[in-house]
């Protein structure tokens, strides 16, 4: 099912890229990577409830233009959820799903959900897309990545966005989700996301590049792009999509608690206060929080 109305095998035997990982804040998180959120079960079942949250508020899984397409990469692909719903959906693509970590269902079988676990048509590469795809040129007719913002280097989108292109096909389209900064959520609200810029800087990463991966595709050689900015509402005065966009940020921003004690960035006791305040600001009836979202896709004809 296509996003908007405002829009015209096996797994890989290899389990991880680097498999190791560390106690650091108080969660396990991946060592040797940019990406700073754990790697733990609460956070895969985080993963999974952010997905339902974006599935439900844009009413699908995709925006571009898609005619049958035969082959699907997803580069970042977490659990592999969307993934194994892409699968499910166009049952006769090969869907690929790319990550560093193994997803946890692809070392079992049965159906979750309604959706099976491992589909027939879904197989898992073991990658870094830091270090380039490991699949020949034109490989893919729809190439998806979805929130890596967290995870690319300023330096290195430009690299990214560029493989993203290099392995679609030619008629086949490359498309990018990413979330932006909160605004409007009140002062602590503003000095949380003052607090993960800072952490996210230490290692490399600026939040507002999702904004840009819409003018890297046009760099990159993709036509027919097009790029826009979902303004969502967040908080409970957003009805169903603002409360569930809110408990999706709340559970990620607290994974980074421990970590900015750690960096010498808040307390925890500072960071736990903060998120309280931030809590009660969004949930009244003067502040009117946005979360954006960054919605790209385009088009390699040659």
């Amino acid at each position: 099912m296509r996003w908007f109305g405002w829009f015209r095998k096996k797994p890989a035997s290899a389990e991880a890229v680097g498999s190791s990982v560390a106690m650091i804040g108080g969660r396990l998180r991946k060592v040797g990577i940019p990406y700073a959120l754990p790697a733990d079960l609460e956070e895969q079942n985080r993963l999974d409830f952010q997905h339902y949250v974006l599935r439900f508020t844009f009413k699908g899984n995709y925006a571009a233009p898609l005619d049958n397409p035969r082959t699907i990469l997803d580069v970042g692909c977490g659990t592999g959820l969307w993934a194994r719903e892409m699968a499910a959906l166009f049952p006769q693509a090969e869907v690929t799903g790319f990550d560093v970590n193994l997803p946890p269902a692809d070392e079992r079988g049965g159906v979750a959900y309604g959706v099976p676990l491992r589909p027939p048509n879904y197989r898992f590469q073991a990658g870094n897309v830091l270090e380039g795809l490991p699949f020949p040129d034109q490989s893919f007719d729809f190439v998806h990545m979805r929130l890596l913002v967290l995870a690319i280097p300023h330096d290195r989108w430009p690299f990214v966005v560029n493989e993203l292109a290099r392995v679609a096909r030619v008629g086949g389209w490359v498309e990018s989700v990413e979330a932006g900064t909160l605004r409007n959520g009140g002062p602590a609200t503003d000095l949380i996301m003052t607090w993960i810029m800072s952490m996210l800087a230490q290692r490399g990463i600026s939040f507002p590049d999702g904004g840009s991966v819409g003018g890297l595709m046009r760099a990159a050689g993709l036509a027919n792009v097009v790029a826009q900015e979902a303004d969502l509402p967040f908080g409970p005065y957003g009805g169903r999509v603002g409360s569930l966009l809110a408990t999706d940020f709340s559970n990620g921003a607290r994974a980074y608690g421990g970590l900015f004690e750690k960096l010498g960035i808040a307390t925890v006791a500072q960071f736990d206060q903060a998120m309280a305040q931030a809590a009660a600001d969004t949930s009244s009836a003067e502040i009117r929080c946005i979360s954006p979202f960054f919605i790209a896709y385009g088009q390699r004809l040659g």
